[in-house]
């Protein structure tokens, strides 16, 4: 990670000196080194607390809507799984790609510190990182751990080493490495097998935690309405309720809804929720489903390709319907 943050410095700089862009989104800390979050740098910063670690696992992708609105040209740092998310932002009209430069940029697999914290790693104040070890300098002392047991959930069903967009790559040799990956279904297979009784229990208890701290839905990128529904006063849902009600299951149980087709499966929503609900699993059943029921289909792989639930094709699940009620040929 070291020697990739070098890189990034050497090549942000020079993108920057040249007048290819004016400013560039990168990370830096929050209060804790682990607190790491998007930030905005222009030419005249000091890049002294920009980093590159482990714990840069923000997707900026979203960020950019804001962004591309001003004026001059924003550099943009996307690891593989980022650039599904920009494509098909792309796709909806809410980035505008002049106002861009990606730079594309190798991950060998973000760290969660939840994962960390249940092997008993806490106070931590900073980490250094090899292929296969992740040290941690605590109030404590040092403690290690094995680097893919504390790995997020999304970068062990990684989709590949492979930028889907870029203008330039930091490292194209990387491009074609090797991921080992598990299967990214497995959970939502295992709660298919449940009985409908068992599968409501499972949520109630999950969704039951959710403080409507409206994390998910800021952090993804396919919710960029301009006003939620949830904002809106006139909904009849816009209510924050912390009891034991189904109103916070709504919440989630609607936004899967409104993401359907055009989730890229990034798992920022489960990555940023406090209260570590695993709401990534609502969104890979709805792929899973139109996957069956339409032809596999990966939203984000290009900026073009019409979704699932924008298309028809007479392969898709029931057809007749469509001829039925109306529909075009």
């Amino acid at each position: 990670m070291r020697e990739i943050r070098e890189l990034l410095v050497k090549k942000i700089n020079e993108l920057l000196e040249n007048g290819t862009v004016d400013r560039v989104i990168g990370w830096k800390a929050g209060e804790f080194c682990y607190d790491v979050t998007p930030a905005v740098y222009k030419k005249e910063d000091n890049f002294d607390d920009f980093l590159f670690d482990g714990f840069c696992g923000a997707n900026q992708s979203k960020y950019l809507i804001e962004e591309t609105k001003k004026e001059g040209k924003i550099l943009t740092l996307l690891k593989p799984c980022d650039s599904y998310s920009f494509n098909q932002l792309l796709k909806e009209h809410r980035i505008d790609r002049e106002k861009v430069y990606v730079l594309g940029i190798p991950c060998h697999g973000m760290l969660d510190i939840n994962k960390m914290k249940e092997q008993g790693i806490t106070g931590i104040l900073s980490i250094t990182e090899t292929d296969d070890v992740v040290t941690a300098d605590t109030l404590y002392g040092e403690k290690t751990c094995n680097r893919k047991e504390v790995l997020l959930e999304r970068c062990l069903c990684c989709k590949g080493s492979k930028h889907m967009v870029y203008d330039e790559l930091l490292m194209p040799e990387e491009e074609e490495k090797e991921v080992e990956t598990l299967d990214r279904f497995s959970k939502v297979a295992e709660l298919e097998a449940m009985t409908a009784e068992e599968r409501f229990a499972f949520w109630r208890t999950e969704l039951s935690k959710c403080i409507r701290c409206n994390a998910c839905r800021n952090v993804c990128p396919a919710c960029s309405c301009r006003t939620c529904v949830f904002d809106n006063a006139n909904s009849g849902v816009a209510a924050k309720v912390n009891a034991d009600t189904f109103e916070e299951n709504m919440f989630h149980i609607i936004r899967a809804w409104h993401v359907a087709g055009r989730c890229t499966d990034c798992g920022e929503c489960s990555r940023v929720c406090p209260q570590n609900i695993p709401l990534h699993l609502l969104n890979r059943k709805f792929i899973k489903d139109m996957d069956e029921f339409y032809g596999e289909f990966q939203a984000g792989t290009d900026a073009e390709t019409k979704g699932p639930l924008t298309a028809f094709t007479m392969e898709d699940c029931e057809p007749d319907i469509v001829y039925t009620r109306g529909g075009d040929k």
